[in-house]
């Protein structure tokens, strides 16, 4: 399930939520060359149980000019954004980061905040592509929940040598979140494992309205217990890497089942809070020549394909009222098309849109 929290409290809100569990699926070819002539043209053919008709065409996302904003009257931000992180019942001393919108305006950075040092890996995009195409694309074909992945691919375009690989992974399982009030007032989020995870990511935020209906503190909690937000984790992670960041507590290991959220984030957060629970997944690897086994011999591959995977849930808590989602998903690895923004910017962005800080 792509798109982030605002697209699992979208779903939510548009009957989307429940029980329901959605595939979705992102391709994406990005090539060094141009068309051999005429318009770049990819085909992607499927096999038979992804019900998909027997291709799905890509298309080259449109360039579109940049957004002529109105403009506005300056006015003083307000509210404060709350960041905790880590597993336990209780924030260890030194959460939350506090950061005062107002201060940040005048150019008063709070110490000790949190970043991401996890690349984003996108792989093929606009940006490193001669010639670049994704799917969904304009041809309203979507995924179906009864769709599979596994079988035989082609990939056939005008720009890139024919790409045929064969895939013995389907879809990963749905999940299923769970929240129970601890008497402490922590939270404690329970799953079930799934098949094929290679590391558990959860991430929460929440709220506190101000006077007159207004936000007042924004709260952004992690799993992470070494304070890493946004970046490549909100992407789809390889196994290898999601080995790395388990050891060093960024992720939750492949055991894990539970989490439970600090009291203090309920406590900041009384008015409601949104979660996601994400399970990584495998990883298939093709290549055309193979990688020789003599790492001493050099390889020049006409091309490679992988494919990624990764399951979502998320929950909601209002008012007293818990609302669980199962939103289960695995896909090959997407791209919006757009460059995220690092650092403070890029974080607080995606917090307010629902995205990534695009």
């Amino acid at each position: 399930m792509g798109g982030g929290m605002g697209r699992g409290m979208g779903m939510m809100f548009d009957g989307g939520g429940g029980n329901n569990v959605q595939h979705e699926l992102y391709l994406r070819l990005g090539s060094s060359q141009g068309p051999a002539s005429g318009k770049a043209k990819a085909d992607h053919f499927m096999p038979p149980a992804a019900n998909l008709g027997k291709s799905v065409a890509l298309t080259a996302p449109a360039r579109s000019e940049p957004a002529t904003e109105p403009e506005l009257l300056p006015e003083k931000p307000k509210g404060r954004l709350l960041i905790f992180w880590g597993c336990g019942e209780h924030a260890p001393k030194g959460q939350p980061v506090v950061i005062d919108f107002a201060k940040v305006a005048a150019g008063q950075m709070p110490a000790g905040m949190p970043g991401s040092a996890v690349i984003r890996d996108w792989g093929p995009n606009a940006a490193n592509s001669k010639t670049f195409a994704r799917w969904p694309s304009e041809d309203h074909k979507f995924v179906k929940p009864d769709s599979s992945l596994i079988g035989a691919h082609r990939v056939v375009s005008t720009y890139a040598p024919e790409i045929d690989f064969t895939l013995a992974k389907d879809f990963m399982a749905p999940l299923t979140a769970r929240t129970a009030t601890l008497p402490s007032g922590a939270s404690r989020v329970s799953w079930t494992a799934v098949p094929g995870a290679t590391a558990w990511l959860a991430f929460l935020t929440g709220g506190k309205m101000g006077p007159g209906g207004q936000m007042g503190d924004m709260v952004m909690w992690t799993s992470s217990a070494d304070r890493q937000f946004g970046g490549g984790l909100a992407d789809w992670i390889s196994p290898d890497q999601a080995a790395s960041l388990v050891k060093t507590g960024t992720l939750m290991a492949p055991s894990a089942t539970s989490c439970v959220v600090p009291a203090e984030v309920t406590a900041a957060s009384p008015d409601f809070r949104m979660g996601t629970l994400t399970a990584f997944g495998p990883q298939e690897s093709f290549a055309y020549p193979p990688r020789p086994a003599d790492p001493k011999v050099a390889w020049h591959p006409e091309w490679t394909a992988r494919i990624r995977h990764r399951s979502t849930t998320s929950w909601m808590q209002a008012q007293g009222m818990d609302m669980g989602s199962a939103m289960g998903a695995q896909q090959p690895q997407g791209n919006s098309g757009c460059k995220p923004k690092r650092g403070l910017g890029g974080m607080l962005g995606g917090v307010l849109s629902g995205g990534d800080g695009c």
